[in-house]
């Protein structure tokens, strides 16, 4: 049976060996409980404070900024409901439509308790309009402004240090202002003191760690209002034991994914440009949504696709049937009937939004997977004209 076309980089993708070595290494060994005292724990915390140094110094942050997680999820959630909850009843927050389910569904959640929201526009590619951004946000009770770096569906990356400096702009007081950087780390760059943000979160499993870690970085002097209680584990603000292996393989990986960010970028730009002009060679009416390939307000690796007449989530059964496994959205998403509302939100016809699929490329993505991911979409589509 020959190998399976991977193209579902963006909902996860596999672990890298560095990161795998670096996580069975650990788990053989007799490790204790990072918080006891005794040599076996002591061992296990040492771990811990490497993997914390390491993560900040590959992301220009200083190692108190640094707060594990389990995943993004759990991150993204942290930063929303500790920053408003700190900030007390009637703070708002101002996010965007195209924002992940765990930054929207967690914005919604805080409105029922008494936390303004307010959902910024998109364009027609599926940036943050900043203009009605800042409107949203020239409310005073306005405490928090969260923006994805980059669309995990579309590939759209805003302009963030644009947006910071426009709220920082206005005079008085302005919001703290959190990205989720999940799909933007290691492929573009991503340095974010120079961004503006005050607070970022990633994940472990989209950068090749496995599951089971992720990363919230605060800047120093902000205030948070922890969401779980019952230990001191992350200056009290995560507590419960640290999965010493999963923080361990995270922090390999994302070193790996910042130094080699450029390389990977380029690659990865190459191979979806072909894979495009691909699709478009062999399939009528194919339509691409987002920023235009070569933009710079673009991720590399990302390509949403519209196949007229056509729905997505029966499109990926049949691909996956022919051995090529892509994706009709957000993964955490996949099972809704709904169509996206990402997609949505740019403006698409309930109907066009059903028709996209997600091809999202990863490290070992090849020009070869690239080649046979082609010829399945002629032969699916061939066979269905005939049909």
């Amino acid at each position: 049976m020959s190998r399976r076309i991977y193209l579902d980089h963006n909902s996860t993708t596999p672990e890298r060996d560095e990161a795998r070595r670096r996580r069975r290494e650990l788990e053989e060994l007799a490790l204790g409980n990072p918080s006891s005292l005794h040599s076996a724990g002591r061992r296990a915390r040492a771990i811990v404070d490497d993997a914390r140094a390491q993560v900040a110094a590959a992301l220009g942050a200083h190692e108190e900024e640094i707060f594990f997680t389990s995943g993004a999820t759990e991150a993204n959630n942290l930063a929303l409901f500790g920053v408003l909850e700190a900030r007390g009843v009637g703070a708002g927050v101002v996010t965007s439509a195209v924002e992940h389910a765990s930054v929207l569904e967690a914005a919604r959640r805080l409105a029922t308790r008494g936390h303004p929201l307010a959902l910024a526009p998109v364009d027609g590619e599926g940036l943050v309009r900043l203009d009605a951004l800042l409107e949203l946000c020239a409310q005073p009770a306005v405490a928090l402004v969260s923006v994805a770096a980059a669309n995990n569906e579309t590939g759209a990356a805003p302009d963030l240090a644009a947006l910071t400096s426009g709220l920082r702009g206005r005079g008085g007081k302005a919001p703290l202002v959190h990205t989720d950087g999940v799909q933007a780390l290691g492929r573009i760059p991503l340095r974010l003191k120079d961004l503006g943000v005050d607070l970022a979160s990633f994940s472990g499993h989209k950068l090749g760690a496995g599951m089971g870690a992720g990363v919230l970085w605060k800047r120093r002097g902000i205030a948070l209002e922890p969401r779980c209680f019952g230990g001191g584990q992350e200056l009290d603000l995560r507590p419960g034991t640290e999965n010493v292996p999963a923080i361990a393989a995270l922090a390999v990986a994302l070193e790996l994914a910042v130094r080699e960010q450029a390389e990977h970028a380029a690659r990865c730009a190459a191979l979806t440009q072909r894979l495009w002009q691909g699709l478009v060679a062999r399939i009528p009416g194919v339509r691409l949504v987002g920023p235009a390939l070569d933009s710079p307000r673009r991720i590399p690796n990302t390509l949403c696709v519209l196949f007229p007449g056509t729905d997505g989530k029966v499109l990926v059964t049949r691909l996956d049937l022919a051995g090529l496994e892509v994706s009709a959205g957000s993964a955490c998403a996949s099972g809704a009937l709904e169509p996206s509302h990402v997609l949505l939100a740019l403006g698409l016809a309930r109907d066009e939004a059903r028709s996209a699929l997600r091809l999202s490329l990863g490290r070992n993505t090849s020009e070869e997977d690239c080649k046979r991911a082609l010829a399945v979409f002629h032969e699916e589509f061939s066979s269905s004209h005939a049909t």
